[in-house]
């Protein structure tokens, strides 16, 4: 299941690439930008500022849709068949997250930005956790091969090595996070296990792939000097990586928590400034790596 395909993107690997976010995620990072593409089923979405009262949403009767006298409530315990509402809405307040697409549809979209790759650019995949995704993630990794098309992966890493393994030979960049080194913080922050995570990178590392691991810096969670140096020594300590990159923590998307009826973990947070990391960026560069701010 993916929740976009963006075309024309410049960032998360070379060139132009397009990008296929796949809805799904085992973990909770409190810091999440994308809320709507952690669940692996489709998300209804409401933008009351963009509620016109068209009342088309009512219509069904469907007990998960009520009226307010400013807009609508959606019951969100009651979980019928979201798709339903995809079309609905003609002023796009309610709005459908995630839908099933075949190979040979991802491909379609894809197949119109290959003429912009010829200067180094490709697709990337992105999520959510593309490695927690079924046999649908090999079918469409097989078929960009095929095509011999550059293909990068944004991971967390957070995945049974049988899932890495077999996409091994099929990518040609990981672009793996690293959160923290810390399995107690680690766990308090994402839900995740990051002894996981950790072994994942020992492992990924003696298979000589081409992997960049960046470093989201949190505020209240791995943003002081001690722990990212704690973690540029564990890269340090893989032998093989090159190049870090450090991404600063942004609230750009803490609206989607309102439009999807949750609580955001990190309401009122400050977004962290590029100009926070030099002494990070000037540590990872004397222990030999290129480093880099943002995506």
């Amino acid at each position: 299941m993916i929740f976009n395909i963006q075309r024309f993107s410049t960032h998360d690997g070379q060139g132009i690439r397009t990008m296929v976010f796949f809805k799904g995620c085992p973990l909770r990072c409190r810091w999440c930008c994308n809320p709507e593409s952690q669940s692996f089923h489709p998300d209804l979405l409401y933008d009351a500022r963009r509620c016109k009262h068209f009342g088309d949403c009512l219509k069904s009767g469907d007990p998960m849709i009520s009226s307010t006298a400013t807009g609508i409530r959606i019951n969100r315990p009651v979980t019928p068949d979201v798709v339903k509402y995809k079309n609905v809405c003609a002023s796009k307040a309610l709005t459908v997250s995630g839908e099933e697409k075949s190979t040979e549809e991802m491909l379609e979209a894809i197949d119109k930005d290959v003429p912009f790759y010829r200067h180094g650019g490709g697709v990337t995949l992105s999520g959510g956790e593309p490695l927690s995704q079924d046999d649908s993630l090999i079918y469409l990794l097989t078929a960009l091969k095929q095509k011999q098309l550059d293909v990068a992966v944004e991971t967390s890493l957070h995945a049974s090595w049988e899932k890495i393994d077999r996409c091994l030979g099929l990518v040609d960049t990981f672009l793996a996070d690293l959160k923290h080194t810390n399995l107690e913080k680690f766990r308090l922050f994402t839900g995740g296990k990051a002894g996981l995570v950790m072994e994942n990178f020992r492992k990924l590392t003696a298979c000589n792939v081409h992997l960049i691991i960046r470093i989201p810096v949190i505020p209240t969670f791995n943003h002081t000097m001690p722990e990212m140096k704690q973690i540029i020594d564990f890269v340090t300590s893989l032998g093989y990586v090159k190049e870090i990159h450090f991404l600063p923590y942004h609230n750009l998307g803490s609206e989607k928590y309102t439009m999807l009826g949750i609580d955001n973990p990190f309401t009122g947070q400050k977004h962290v400034d590029g100009s926070e990391l030099n002494e990070y960026t000037e540590y990872a560069k004397a222990s030999g790596f290129i480093t880099k701010i943002g995506g």
